[in-house]
């Protein structure tokens, strides 16, 4: 894995605007895999400031809240039009369909989706629990879409996004692990002291379904964008 570190989620966008940008100029990048949450903002800040043209470009997100559908305020399709698409539209958007309650049908068609466009970057934030996506402790290391259930503390990290804890959703449909490892090049964007247990067990520790990322030890090109706080514990 490659580590770059930086001093704070400014810095760490710019440096991961940069690898998006030359992947896309120098290897002809064409589909990017998409996370949501606090982390990759500054790199779609970057993305929406910048004169890179996405129009011919797809992009593929890793997941979607079951029962939400894309016009709620707080679904991961509203959030990435929001923070992205609004202002640098791609060719083609995927988000997996939460407003669909058939899990099988809903999984099978995004598996088919991301077959249809093998990811050239994936971009990736990571849970206190070592969760990538929303594949929490547990689940399989070579797993494609699937409908999870959510962990406490993942709901409770989500609860601040919500009016009530009532409202977070308590399941989601994710991209698999071994769908993600798929990607030829993947960014991992971290900040902050909580998460730096997860990060020290993705680099440091053994690769184990008890810590989801540490998958990402078994990828060829893994770059982990981190501050010191989230690197604290790194050996």
């Amino acid at each position: 894995m490659n580590i770059i570190k930086v001093k704070d989620t400014q810095m760490g966008g710019k440096e991961a605007f940069k690898i998006v940008k030359d992947d896309i100029e120098n290897n002809g990048a064409k589909v990017l895999g998409l996370a949501t949450g606090s982390s990759p903002i500054t790199l779609y800040n970057e993305m929406t400031s910048s004169d890179l043209d996405f129009s011919n470009m797809t992009s593929v997100n890793l997941d979607e809240y079951v029962g939400l559908k894309p016009d709620n305020e707080q679904s991961y399709h509203y959030f990435m039009n929001e923070h992205l698409f609004n202002k640098k539209p791609f060719k083609n958007s995927y988000v997996p369909d939460g407003s669909n309650p058939d899990a099988e049908a809903a999984t099978k068609a995004y598996d088919k989706i991301i077959e249809e466009n093998p990811i050239d970057l994936q971009i990736l934030g990571i849970g206190r629990n070592g969760h990538i996506g929303f594949n929490e402790p547990g689940s399989p290391l070579d797993g494609t879409t699937r409908k999870v259930g959510l962990t406490e503390s993942t709901i409770e990290a989500n609860t601040r996004f919500f009016e009530d804890e009532k409202d977070v959703p308590r399941f989601a449909y994710s991209m698999g692990i071994g769908s993600i490892l798929k990607a030829k090049k993947i960014i991992l964007l971290a900040y902050g002291e909580n998460k730096a247990d997860a990060i020290a067990a993705t680099v440091d520790g053994p690769v184990t379904e008890d810590c989801p990322a540490s998958a990402l030890q078994n990828h060829p090109d893994v770059t982990l964008i981190i501050d010191d706080a989230a690197a604290s514990k790194l050996k």
